[in-house]
């Protein structure tokens, strides 16, 4: 730590937060909905959302571990 200088900034707030988490959220099920199409022709409902809360839950591990705030 130390002391701020004239080229601090500060993390983005709330919203801003919200919505890079929300977003990496869809881009992650929108990315396992496409991979379960890849493989399975005509995939169940029940397919397709497990790809699509699997791509979700592994977009927002990769984002907690690169560091990104």
């Amino acid at each position: 730590m130390g002391f701020l200088d004239e080229g601090h900034r500060c993390p983005g707030g709330l919203w801003s937060r919200v919505g890079k988490a929300i977003l990496t959220v869809i881009i992650g099920a929108a990315i396992g909905t496409v991979l379960v199409y890849a493989i399975e022709d005509r995939p169940v409902p029940a397919l397709w959302l497990a790809g699509a809360a699997l791509g979700a839950v592994l977009a927002m591990s990769i984002r907690q571990a690169i560091g990104v705030r």
